[in-house]
Order: C-alpha cells, then structure tokens, then sequence
C-alpha cells in the first residue's frame, strides 16, 4: 500500500472511530479494533493522534467524547447534542436581531444554529471567532464578517488566546449571543479557563447580552466559575429544566422559556 492509501485508510478509519464514539460516548480500544478490523496497537495510536487533535479524551480503558465538570467535549461531540433545542433557541433569539444591527457570536454550537438563521437577515455585521461560524457567512452578501482571529483551538474549532481578546476588545457591537457549558441559579461556568476569557471579552463587546441554554447544562456546574447569571439581560432556555431553578432564575434576569417542537 503506498504512503497515500495508508494515509487515506487512516484518516477514513479515524472518522469511524470519531462517529462511533460521538454516537455512543465512550468506547473501549477492544470495541474500537473490532469496528474497524484493525490490531490494537493500530488503534492506540489513532486514539493518541485523536486525544492530541483534542477530539476525544483517554481514560482507562478508553476513550470519550463526553463532557466533564473538568473538560469540555469537542465542538463534534457537541454538534450532534441537543439538536431539537438549539434549533428551538436559535429562532426565538431571532427577535432581538434586526437589519442594520451589529452582532458577536462565540463559538458555541447553540450559537451556531443561529448563525444560520441570522445568513437571512441581513443587512448585518457580525463578529465571530467561531470557524465554522465564519464559513455559514462567508457566502453571505448581506453579511459584513468581521472573523476574530488567535490561537486555533482543535477541540473548540475556534480561535482563542490573547489576541483573541485583544481584537474582541477593540469592538463596541449591539447584541452578543453565547451559550456555556453549565449554570446554577446564579452563576455560569465554563471548564477551560482559556475559554472563559474569551466568554468574559465578549460579555464587555455589547450592549445587550443574551445566553442561550439548553436544559441539560441547567443545574450543573464546571472548574471556572464565567460570569455571574445577573450580568445577562435575557437568558433563553429550551428543554427539561426544574422549576425551582428557574424560578430562582428568573430573581437575577430576564429568562424566557422556550418550547421545543
């Protein structure tokens, strides 16, 4: 087999293991030799590239895509979670968002669904340090993209880091979409630090400051503490979520509930 084909094998193998393991969360290095006929050792070594890309993280016995208090999942992972709901928040923030406005996303993939809807109604400026964000606008006439630029981060698809801030910081826009990994009644958390930061410049770039959550990440906490709830003017929920947090919600801000189809 030439170099080419080996390399092509092995990229074709470690996308089965990726979406075997983003469909399931976890996989064991025996499950992942079986489903792709290849020796364990093979194997090892296609976990040790994914684990290093940030894609999947090695534990004992194997590997996951899954979220912890402590690591985020990759923007993969969290492109297939909750699907249902941020469609669902995705066009309810649409009323915030008129021609003529200037908008800042992050690089959340809630926030991502609404990139796609916000590709319609333009004429728009929009700030983004998302990749993929940048690519749902980059076709977009009615779309001014400012792309926010830093150090490329694998796991997230985005750019982060100092000059990430540094250009963030430069901006003064109307409305800041973004989402996080989990919140309590009064606080949200994020469990990179690096991430925080960014979330934080963002929160200073606009007038209005708007969270978008779906309802598994209510109730939860993670490493660094973000922001406090009250620092948002308008916090949108979609899925299952206990009524007393909510309620305990809605003392500090805005919270509007949103129903899923």
């Amino acid at each position: 087999m030439s170099g080419k084909s080996r390399q092509t094998a092995r990229q074709s193998r470690q996308r089965t293991i990726v979406d075997h393991v983003v469909t399931n969360g976890f996989a064991s290095a025996a499950d992942l030799a079986g489903l792709t006929a290849v020796s364990l050792m093979t194997v090892h070594r296609d976990i040790d590239e994914l684990v290093v890309r940030g894609v999947l993280r090695k534990y004992h016995g194997g590997v996951s895509a899954q979220p912890s208090t402590v690591f985020e999942s990759s923007s993969d992972f969290r492109m297939h979670a909750a699907v249902q709901e941020k469609e669902a928040l995705a066009k309810a923030a649409l009323r915030f968002v008129h021609p003529g406005m200037s908008v800042i996303l992050d690089d959340s993939t809630t926030v991502l669904a609404l990139a796609r809807l916000l590709v319609d109604v333009g004429p728009l400026t929009v700030a983004t340090n998302y990749l993929r964000a940048i690519e749902v606008f980059r076709e977009a006439e009615d779309v001014r993209l400012l792309g926010l630029g830093g150090e490329y981060s694998r796991t997230h698809d985005s750019f982060i880091g100092l000059s990430c801030q540094e250009a963030i910081g430069r901006l003064s826009l109307d409305v800041m979409f973004q989402s996080t990994s989990a919140m309590t009644e009064s606080m949200t958390f994020h469990q990179e630090q690096e991430i925080v930061l960014v979330k934080r410049a963002l929160m200073a770039s606009a007038s209005l400051r708007i969270l978008l959550m779906d309802g598994s990440k209510v109730g939860r906490t993670a490493l660094h503490r973000f922001t406090p709830v009250v620092d948002f003017d308008h916090v949108l929920i979609a899925g299952e979520v206990d009524e007393a947090i909510l309620d305990a919600l809605g003392e500090h801000t805005d919270v509007i509930r949103v129903p899923v189809p």
